[in-house]
This record gives structure tokens, sequence and C-alpha cells, in this order.
């Protein structure tokens, strides 16, 4: 059963968060003395004035959440999120166009890194920084910060935390999970802070080591350059930003337990994380090699940019140091197969998981086991745990679908006139979250030259993907509205 009260209360409050964040960049704004102040003002009262209205309608005692309302709150509230987070661009007419602008803060709220921005320089302060904080809002979730900061809902909380968390198995670390979540927080906001303070020892003046960790920690890529992290040319901030996007990708209750409980063994046993660290390593090697084979630059320089690259795209971070499209092609299939992967579950990431990639890897591998031993019972194990059948199937539709995601994506791509590189790297760009794609939407170029219909789409699947579908999909289908 639907209810449209608490609906109505939980979008409410999200905007009065959104709210809050705004008034940052508004002081910002006047601080800096940019002119667009008022921009910043119509978008706080728009905002606020819906927000009252959401508010008044869900206004009484209703406060049971069912798993429908989970769905309807965490797919409509990243839309509605993105249309309010949009309107700064337009009233300043930094972005006049709707549809670049709202394009532009769904890549940011979904942490995707694409951009339709010729030259970045040139946005104020405020709206460099309200860039950002679109990645760093959207890294952990939207909803996740009223499950963290306004638990009022009671045991309903977990319907709105497993409708957005990513991954197939959702784990706890207090029996309560707004408790969970508050701790999750804790752990994202400290490493924001030491990162950008690592940033800013590394030679990034303060607006740009702030919004370099907010988008670094949510995995998102915006960058306060037009060129990224390359911009600087400084092998220190690279290095920087190298350990940053690899904690970003992990699992944040392992990064919780490690860092704050001193429980660094969790680390070492987990099935995921040595997954995820293997996919870095080997892909890392990889692609050194295959630079130290095509090009004349050293052995640091090629181990420097295959690493982050690596842990770039397969964070979905999105940041680059060089531009991969000018390596040899074998190479950009390597940086593919990584957009698929992804990194941990838990983490801000976007794509697959190591989790899902594992155990497809290891039920492959058991159906082998299956043919030589037919009638051998062989479990399906990740990090000593039995994976059960429902997690298998689960596992094997989410697969089915993205792949079906991304599939329909390049159709619609190449019909509205893309060469197959550029569709099929654009699709899995924005099916996975991770920003640059292939071709003429390489790290190099933006996706400003895109035809406006195809901005919808990608924001779409920018969306689709960040809530990794069935959230989405589901609502799309008849049988989510009707009465049982």
């Amino acid at each position: 059963m639907i209810h449209p009260k608490i609906i109505s209360r939980i979008i409410g409050l999200l905007l009065l968060i959104e709210t809050f964040f705004l008034s940052g960049t508004f002081a910002m704004s006047l601080y800096y003395n940019e002119g667009i102040s008022m921009a910043y003002l119509y978008t706080l009262l728009a905002t606020m004035a819906c927000a009252s209205v959401l508010l008044y309608f869900g206004r009484g005692k209703d406060r049971n959440i069912s798993r429908k309302d989970g769905y309807i709150v965490v797919s409509t509230s990243w839309i509605v999120f993105s249309v309010f987070g949009s309107m700064p661009f337009i009233f300043s007419n930094a972005i006049p166009s709707v549809t670049n602008a709202f394009f532009e803060t769904m890549s940011g709220f979904t942490t995707t890194g694409a951009t339709i921005l010729d030259n970045i320089e040139a946005l104020p302060p405020s709206l460099l920084f309200w860039r950002a904080m679109t990645h760093w809002m959207g890294g952990l979730g939207i909803v996740f910060f009223t499950v963290a900061v306004l638990p009022i809902f009671g045991m309903g909380d977990i319907h709105l935390f497993a409708a957005e968390a990513t991954g197939p198995i959702h784990g706890k670390l207090h029996p309560r999970i707004s408790v969970t979540a508050r701790w999750i927080l804790t752990i994202y906001i400290s490493l924001t802070i030491i990162g950008a303070f690592a940033l800013y020892l590394g030679g990034m003046n303060v607006l740009d080591s702030v919004c370099h960790s907010m988008s670094t920690m949510s995995t998102g890529g915006f960058s306060t350059k037009q060129a990224s992290i390359a911009a600087y040319n400084s092998p220190t901030i690279e290095y920087i930003t190298i350990l940053f996007m690899f904690l970003g990708g992990t699992n944040f209750s392992l990064l919780y337990l490690s860092i704050f409980k001193g429980r660094f063994s969790d680390l070492f046993r987990d099935s995921e994380f040595k997954c995820y660290v293997n996919i870095v390593l080997i892909a890392t090697v990889g692609i050194t090699v295959g630079l130290l084979m095509t090009t004349s630059i050293g052995v640091e320089k090629a181990f420097r940019d295959s690493l982050f690259q690596t842990i770039s795209t397969v964070t979905t971070t999105g940041y680059s140091s060089s531009d991969y499209m000018l390596w040899h092609p074998l190479l950009w299939l390597v940086i593919s197969a990584l957009m698929y992967t992804g990194a941990c579950s838990g983490s801000t990431s976007g794509g697959m998981k190591c989790v899902r990639v594992a155990i497809l890897g290891r039920v492959m591998i058991n159906e082998f086991k299956r043919i030589v031993h037919p009638n051998a019972i062989i479990p399906v194990r990740m990090s000593r745990k039995i994976i059960t059948s429902p997690v298998q199937s689960a596992i094997l539709a989410y697969t089915v679908l993205y792949v079906g995601v991304v599939m329909v994506g390049v159709f619609v791509n190449m019909a509205f006139g893309l060469e197959f590189m550029e569709a099929y790297g654009l699709s899995v760009s924005c099916t996975s979250n991770v920003g640059p794609a292939l071709g003429d939407f390489g790290p190099a170029f933006s996706l400003d030259a895109l035809p406006m219909a195809l901005k919808w789409f990608a924001s779409f699947q920018m969306l689709v993907g960040r809530l990794e579908f069935f959230a989405v999909l589901l609502m799309l289908t008849p049988m989510f509205w009707r009465r049982q």
C-alpha cells in the first residue's frame, strides 16, 4: 500500500536539507561578491516554498512506510533534487539551457561527473562549490541524509535505506539503521576533511582542495579545472587523489570498523575487498606494460598514469591525469571493462560492484565443477558466508538488466547519429556513472555536442544506474501500482 502523506513529508524534509546546503553556497556568493546572489535567493525561495507545501500536505500522524513508499521516495527525490539543484545555474545564466542545467545537476547528484561545460574555470567559486556539493550529497545518497540526520520514522527507515543502498547484500553496523547511517556519515565527513587538508598541503588552494576532496570521496569526478587533475601537473596531487579515490571505492562499513574500531584484519578477510585490490593490481600492471611498450614515457610516469586511470575508472570517479584515448586501442578495452566492474558495494562508486563480479565468477566455476561432479553440493561463499540461491538469482537478474540497459542505450545513441564507439562508450559511462566515455566523448571533451534529446536520455541512464535499476524501473511496471 502507498501512503501519499508520508511520501510527501519525507520529500519535504529532504528539500529542507537541500535548502541547508544551498544556503552555504548563497553565503559564499555573498562573500566573493560574485553578483549572482539573487540566483541563489530565488532558488532558496522556490525550494522552501515547495518544501512547505509538501510538509503541509504530509501533516498528520501516519508514520508507516511500506516498501513501495521507499522506492517512490528514493526515485522521486533524486529527480526533485536535480530540478531545484539546477536552478542556480539557470538563474545565474551560467548554464541558461534547462536541459543542460538539469543534465549537469543530475550528473552531479548521481556522481557521474559528465559535464556539458567547455570552460569550467569561468564559473564563479560558489557554482564550482555547488557542483562539488551535488557530488558529496549524492555520494552516499540523498535519502541517506534523512535516515542519518532525521531518524523520526521508526523502523520504516529500513525501507528507505534498502531502496537506495548499493550492492546485493546490505550489512548493518548497528541494529538501528539510523545509527549505522550516522556512523557511516562520520567516516565520510572525516575522510573528506582529511582529503581536503592533504590536497591543500599538496599544492591546491583552499577552494580547489575542498571541491576536489568532496568530488573524490564521492567518486564523482567534477573538477574545478577543465583538464581535471592533469591541469595541476603534480605527481603529489595525483598520488593523494589516488589514495582517496581508492578509499571512496571501499565499503564504508569496513572503513569504519578499520579506522574507528581498529579491526584492520576485517579488510583483508573480506572477499569483495580482496577482489577490488586484485582488479586494481592486475589492470595497473597490464596498462603499465602496455604504455611502456607503445609509448616513450618513463617507468614512473607510466605506472602513475596507469594506477591513476585504473582507480579513477574502477571507482567510477572519472578524473583524468592523461587522455587515455591517446593510448593504444587495446588499452581502451581495459578501461571499458573497468567501467563495468565498479568498486565495492556500500561505497560511493557506481558500476556492477566487485561483490557481484566475484559471486558471478564463483557461480561460473561451480557450474564447471557440477558438470564433473553432478551429485556434489557446492555452495557459493563470500567472506566465509554462503550466498543463498535468491541472492544469486537477484545478481543474475541484475546483470542481465545491466547489460540490457547498456544495449538499449547504444541503440538509442546510434539512432540519434552517434558512431558505435561514442554510442557504446556513452551508454556504459552513464549507466555505470563514470563520466568520461570513449572517442569524441573521452576525458578531453565535454558532452555539450550531444543532441538535447540524448541529454535527457543520458540523465535517465545516470539515475537508473545510480539506483541500480530496480528502484526506478519497477515504478514503470503496472504491477507496482496495483493495490495488492
